[in-house]
């Protein structure tokens, strides 16, 4: 099977595109490469932040590899969190912690609609190419569910009643903003030359 560096050291991110991957290509991440950096995020785009980690890769290891950055934005807040989605409440803290900033400053909101944005940057064979996916929804106003991370105990995606959290993982990874971008970078792998083994 081809391999593919995915340039991210979060845990969740990995578990979830093997997942969606699975039985496509074999997704490395950071850690099989010996790479324990953390790579920065100084952009103040989804795609430019996706762009910035690849490209670091890209440059110290000269291996084929994708990043993604993801955002919640919410129309009541003019589109924050956005980029800073991970940071919200600020450096370090837990998925928690911006979920009860964003329930916080939702409390007077009656618009509650919101869209996850995910964009993945691929470099391969010396080419960038850039894949996305959204999924609309809305923001409830209290945690519900066990499933997934970050932002899905609040957000309920359009069609459903039920938080990402509360669907579970097979049904997340079939109609999340991260599995509709990451089908088009299966489709595009899978239309052209796979990526060289490692």
């Amino acid at each position: 099977m081809k391999k593919l560096v995915f340039a991210t050291n979060n845990n969740h991110k990995i578990k979830e595109m093997k997942a969606i991957l699975s039985g496509s290509f074999e997704i490395l991440s950071l850690s099989d490469i010996n790479c324990f950096e953390e790579i920065a995020e100084t952009s103040d785009t989804l795609a430019g932040n996706a762009e910035q980690k690849a490209n670091w890769i890209k440059d110290n290891f000269q291996v084929d590899c994708f990043a993604d950055d993801t955002g919640l934005e919410v129309e009541y807040l003019g589109g924050a969190p956005g980029v800073y989605s991970a940071r919200y409440a600020g450096e370090n803290v837990s998925y928690s912690d911006n979920n009860e900033k964003l329930l916080k400053n939702l409390q007077s909101a009656t618009n509650r609609k919101a869209a996850f944005k995910t964009v993945i940057c691929l470099k391969l064979d010396g080419e960038t190419y850039f894949f996305y996916g959204e999924v609309q929804g809305k923001i409830i106003e209290e945690n519900r569910g066990t499933s997934g991370f970050g932002y899905d105990p609040i957000f309920i995606p359009e069609g459903y009643n039920l938080t990402f959290a509360e669907l579970g993982d097979s049904i997340k990874n079939e109609i999340s903003h991260r599995a509709k971008a990451t089908k088009k970078l299966i489709e595009f792998l899978s239309s052209r030359n796979e990526p060289s083994d490692l």
